[in-house]
């Protein structure tokens, strides 16, 4: 969608496909972190963005055992929002939608699922999509492929994904939230759990972390045992566990961290999930997959205004976006296998690390994770 609006507010021709009705689809991240705010900020759209709902994080810090810590700050960040926004993607979606339809460039197809590729010879030609009235063929100078994690365009393209490894998977539900609440998104290290919890205004998005492939143990135990759980680890919640009604108010997020060796092809670029799937460390996902969006705009709006884009224009988004993408999956996954798997494996209270007690005591030190976090290794910026 970013891509799109980006495109064609360049007066390029974008078609943006969305297989569903509408956005209203509770996803799993709703962080928008500075780096994004700041693109808003330089496309003139921050004011109006902000005044869709959302709640604002200065800080985020997390409860290791017995100790809670200040973990990172936002306020020194070189932005001009200097916090993460936690707005629900659907506001995000329908936002750059309604601003895209300004452009006479911009077209969105709702109701229509790309389903394959088509091809001229060994290039990329356009895609195969199901519309509401039926099948229907799109050509393009480019296809990009955004559609996540299990990108349907990126198996139709036969494009290998090396994985990375994750020692967990995330069960997603939600609890109500109540005025005498912490204000700040907070994490809780316990005796062999995680849980995380992330205010979202008028009810808390909470992600219980277990071992990769521990669903079923979970379940096992039984639902009472997990509400009771949950009350340990957060005793402030009190009743409010009932209100996990059933295991359908639990949804697991399988963990994944992998990427593409190879992001592109003649006539196809992916980006976002599509070329790499994020842990959920960090909360960096849609951050990054934006960041691609204006990178790859950067790049490809000259050379479709010179007339044409080549394969060395789509590697040289990849290049652009490749070594940020490592990095932060390679932070990801020392914190997942140092820190996040030594708790779930552990039976005793853990302890913070060094690196955390100097983080609680220094404040001057959150400004690094604060920048890691809020910004990425190497922040986009509009040039079109």
């Amino acid at each position: 969608m970013m891509l799109g609006f980006l495109l064609a507010r360049a007066g390029i021709d974008a078609v943006v496909l969305e297989k569903h009705a509408d956005f209203l689809r509770d996803f799993r991240g709703d962080t928008v972190h500075p780096s994004t705010l700041q693109v808003m900020h330089e496309l003139g759209l921050l004011e109006a963005f902000l005044q869709r709902p959302h709640s604002e994080v200065r800080s985020i810090g997390g409860q290791i055992g017995e100790q809670f810590i200040q973990l990172a700050d936002f306020s020194r960040l070189p932005t001009q929002a200097k916090f993460v926004a936690f707005m629900p993607q659907w506001e995000f979606l329908n936002f750059l939608a309604e601003h895209g339809r300004q452009y006479p460039a911009f077209h969105l197809l709702m109701r229509t699922e790309a389903t394959g590729l088509l091809r001229d010879g060994e290039r990329v030609s356009g895609v195969a999509a199901q519309g509401p009235d039926g099948a229907v063929e799109i050509n393009a100078d480019l296809v990009v492929a955004a559609d996540g994690r299990h990108s349907t365009l990126r198996d139709a393209a036969g494009l290998q994904v090396v994985d990375r490894g994750a020692p967990m998977d995330v069960l997603w539900l939600r609890l109500s939230k109540q005025t005498s609440d912490p204000g700040q998104a907070l994490g809780r290290f316990d005796t062999g759990r995680i849980f995380v919890m992330l205010d979202r205004g008028d009810y808390w998005q909470c992600a219980y972390v277990i071992p990769k492939g521990g669903i079923d143990a979970v379940r096992a135990r039984g639902l009472e045992a997990f509400r009771a759980e949950i009350r340990r680890l957060t005793p402030w919640l009190g009743g409010r566990v009932q209100e996990i009604a059933s295991w359908d108010d639990v949804k697991l997020l399988t963990v994944a961290v992998n990427r593409l060796e190879t992001w592109c092809m003649p006539g196809l670029l992916l980006i976002g999930d599509a070329a790499h799937a994020m842990s959920p460390v960090g909360g960096v996902g849609i951050n990054l997959a934006i960041q691609d969006a204006v990178a790859a705009a950067n790049i490809l709006v000259p050379r479709f205004r010179a007339g044409a884009v080549g394969l060395d224009d789509l590697r040289a988004v990849q290049k652009r976006r490749a070594l940020p993408t490592r990095l932060t999956q390679r932070m990801q996954v020392l914190i997942q296998n140092r820190v996040i798997g030594s708790v779930l494996r552990g039976d005793a209270t853990p302890k913070p690390p060094l690196v955390m007690k100097l983080l609680g005591r220094y404040p001057m030190l959150r400004g690094l994770p604060a920048r890691i976090i809020g910004m990425g290794f190497r922040p986009e910026h509009i040039r079109h």
